[in-house]
């Protein structure tokens, strides 16, 4: 099963008003851009939003206000390109797969060190998050290779689902950037967030890779041969079957 055969699954909350929302902006967008440029537009948002989180520092509401606009752009710059290559009718569908999700990789790995350095995320939360994202990505783009079945949101939260959380936890910041836990004490708000963030995408990975591996195994011994029967070989009972004339032994 390759990448270019498999089925998109896309389940989110937004998921249909979404679509029918970048139908309309591909068919109206002009054709000098194509998707390609926008691609390009949703790795250079995620880095801009990285270091947005930087500034933001030492002046909060502008960096907050730059955060929220690059995760509009990047939006639109990764949501849009797939639809208007499919609108358009220049669907490349294995360098399509394969770029867009390098710039997945790249683009969150780039917001993360931003928020890190930034100081309103220990490294240690981010590096947390960012590696549960890796494998829950890495354990999608194998389910689809392997199952044909891309699955692009979980529990309902898909990209853009995700992108309106951030961009909430960036406003918030302007407001109250730590939090008083009975318990724990003050704690940065984003730390918090990542934290639930990796533990969700951890359990997410769990059930993910326990479901696709238990279903991957029910399909293929179903069509594994008798014990000791080589693919191709006749089994030695079908043997005796045939020279007996047809009576079933």
């Amino acid at each position: 099963m390759s990448s270019t055969s498999h089925v998109r699954q896309h389940n989110s909350v937004l998921a249909a008003a979404e679509k029918r929302l970048l139908i309309w902006i591909a068919q109206r967008l002009p054709r000098w851009i194509h998707s390609d440029h926008l691609s390009a537009l949703g790795l250079a948002s995620m880095a801009g939003a990285g270091a947005a989180f930087w500034l933001a520092q030492s002046h909060p509401v502008a960096g907050a206000s730059l955060v929220v606009l690059c995760l509009v752009l990047n939006w639109f710059g990764d949501s849009l390109d797939g639809t208007v290559a499919r609108v358009r009718d220049q669907q490349r569908p294995r360098y399509g797969y394969y770029v867009d999700h390098v710039i997945d990789l790249a683009g969150t790995a780039m917001f993360f060190a931003g928020l890190a350095a930034s100081d309103y995320m220990s490294v240690t939360v981010a590096t947390l998050v960012v590696a549960a994202f890796f494998l829950v990505s890495a354990e999608t783009y194998l389910s689809t290779h392997a199952r044909g079945v891309f699955n692009m949101a979980v529990a309902g939260v898909g990209p853009t689902e995700l992108r309106i959380l951030l961009a909430a936890g960036a406003v918030a910041l302007t407001v109250k950037p730590t939090v008083d836990l009975v318990v724990l004490g003050p704690m940065r708000l984003w730390d918090i967030g990542g934290l639930v963030g990796a533990i969700g995408m951890t359990l997410a990975f769990i059930v993910s890779s326990s479901r696709n591996a238990r279903a991957l195994y029910l399909e293929e011994t179903k069509r594994a041969p008798a014990a000791g029967v080589r693919y191709g070989e006749v089994s030695p009972i079908a043997r005796m079957n045939e020279a007996s004339g047809g009576i079933r032994l």
